[in-house]
């Protein structure tokens, strides 16, 4: 094919410059200039991909981007290079803490009582509008891949396999579309080769992208991949100052909860210390049963010596206590360790192939999660660590690299983001705020003041109460409203929320305010329910 200095020569050459052939040169010149324009707006134009990784209960206490005491014992490097590249957010909320309520928010930009997904007993409608379907219907290639746990078929998504339920560490099924299939290998692994063999394929394409990466990781049962299982071993991990609570100045929900690593979490099941006899039981062929021969042997290696020295300890009371501590963080956190280690090689493949000039990276988790804080695993409770989650973004060219955000935002605000970024009008429905502006360093004069939290998974696993609550990030109203029960919280002075200052008299004025704006925040979000203000 010619470029337009050879057609421009040879037509020179052809009409030996008469006045007609000088004005046809002229024209084809000023046509093949346009083309060439238009073929470099287009180029320019191409909207930004979208790499949205997710994750299932990943603490913020347990990013070392965040500077928590553990990022000196367990630190996650690749997680942080995301923050050095681009923005960590400090003040980063759900409006409902527990998994598959979360997902349906952040594909729906709405609140729980409107998508209708409260519970994990419920089943996500997928007929409603998300944020994939808005994408892919304006041009966009989209995909899942991991966990799912919303129980209905995924919508909005041009490919996607899918872990059932909660997944399974050791050699997974997949659901995918008419079929499912059993992969060997580590979950985590398995699901970022999936991703990244899907993202190679979008380089031919003219087309931007938008993927979801969820991992199961770093989910009960915190089962370690084949690469970390000697991880943290010889790690002692600090306890948290209050590990062993008493809830004295809480009321009945904290006190009558079931998430406590002294009562609920199980040698067995959770901590892996195991019988023979036990391994081959059902509730462990979850675990173990799942295994080859090879992966059973290296497993074995690393636990039945952890098993034969508990079982020589004789351990009861605090102690035991202690040490069920010590050895939860050491599987948790080697199982974020994988995380670590594979987001990095998404990293390294978006550097080296220079899609990361032009792609969103968001990292994140559904909720937050208790490392022994008031001495609990788990999630739901308003309380910061279950309600707060990590939120780091990298985006070139947009994101100053090392920036941080404290205004308050929520993942009901990741759905129109990502609209506005590709430049998608947002449906009316939809109840968060794009955070583009914070992206850029802009935040609007207008920006919310005062975030909106509610709880709905009651009898359930766990027994935490129904509750919902208001904060503006210093201030938190709880409300346990099937109980009349409230509290009140100063994080300014009280980070830990171990004392409940509801009944104060020096906080009545500044409750009698909290309230008011609590119950015009319930009517602009259109909760009607029993709580009783």
């Amino acid at each position: 094919m010619y470029t337009h200095h050879q057609i421009t020569k040879k037509l020179t050459q052809i009409t030996h410059y008469s006045q007609t052939s000088i004005f046809l040169i002229c024209i084809f010149s000023l046509f093949l200039g346009a083309c060439e324009s238009n073929l470099e707006a287009t180029k320019e134009a191409k909207k930004t991909n979208i790499i949205f990784i997710f994750t299932d209960d990943h603490a913020f206490q347990a990013l070392s981007a965040y500077k928590h005491e553990l990022a000196s014992y367990a630190p996650t490097p690749n997680l942080d290079r995301i923050a050095l590249q681009g923005m960590r957010f400090d003040k980063c909320y759900v409006t409902n803490s527990i998994c598959a309520p979360s997902r349906a928010t952040v594909l729906t930009g709405v609140h729980s009582h409107v998508n209708g997904h409260r519970t994990n007993n419920d089943t996500f409608n997928g007929s409603q509008v998300t944020f994939p379907k808005l994408l892919q219907e304006n041009g966009y290639t989209t995909a899942l891949i991991g966990k799912w746990h919303l129980k209905s078929e995924p919508t909005g998504f041009d490919h996607w396999e899918i872990l059932p339920g909660q997944g399974h560490y050791y050699n997974p099924t997949f659901i995918i579309p008419g079929d499912t299939l059993i992969e060997p290998g580590y979950v985590t692994d398995i699901i970022t080769d999936k991703s990244l063999d899907w993202i190679k394929a979008q380089r031919e394409s003219d087309k931007p992208f938008m993927l979801m990466l969820q991992h199961k990781a770093p989910h009960r049962e915190w089962e370690k991949g084949p690469d970390h299982l000697t991880l943290y071993e010889d790690v002692v991990f600090p306890e948290p100052a209050n590990l062993f609570d008493d809830y004295s100045t809480r009321g009945t929900a904290a006190r009558e909860q079931d998430m406590t690593i002294e009562k609920t979490m199980q040698l067995a099941s959770d901590l892996k210390i195991w019988t023979e006899e036990s391994k081959k039981s059902g509730s462990y062929n979850r675990t173990y049963g799942r295994m080859n021969e090879a992966q059973k042997a290296a497993w074995d290696a690393v636990y039945d010596p952890i098993i034969a020295d508990f079982q020589k300890q004789n351990l009861s009371g605090d102690e035991l206590t202690s040490w069920k501590f010590q050895r939860y963080l050491r599987d948790y956190l080697a199982v974020i360790r994988s995380v670590d280690d594979n987001v990095g090689r998404v990293l390294d493949y978006l550097e080296d192939s220079g899609l990361d000039e032009n792609t969103l990276i968001v990292y994140t988790s559904d909720q937050g999660f208790y490392l022994g804080e008031h001495g609990w695993f788990d999630k739901r409770f308003m309380y910061e660590e279950s309600y707060r989650t990590p939120l780091l973004m990298q985006w070139k060219g947009n994101i100053s690299p090392g920036s941080v955000n404290d205004d308050l935002v929520s993942n009901l605000d990741f759905a129109q983001t990502f609209l506005e970024i590709a430049d998608i009008p947002a449906p009316i429905v939809m109840q968060g705020r794009s955070l583009l502006p914070l992206m850029t360093g802009q935040t609007p004069e207008d920006w919310r003041q005062y975030l909106y939290y509610h709880y709905y998974e009651f009898p359930a696993v766990h027994s935490v109460q129904k509750h919902e609550g208001i904060t503006n990030g210093r201030y938190k109203l709880i409300h346990f409203y099937e109980l009349d029960e409230w509290e009140f919280y100063d994080l300014a002075t009280d980070p830990m929320e171990m004392n409940n200052t509801y009944s104060d008299p020096a906080n009545v004025e500044l409750i009698t305010s909290l309230k008011d704006r609590f119950r015009r925040l319930k009517t602009q979000y259109g909760v009607i329910h029993p709580g009783n203000m």
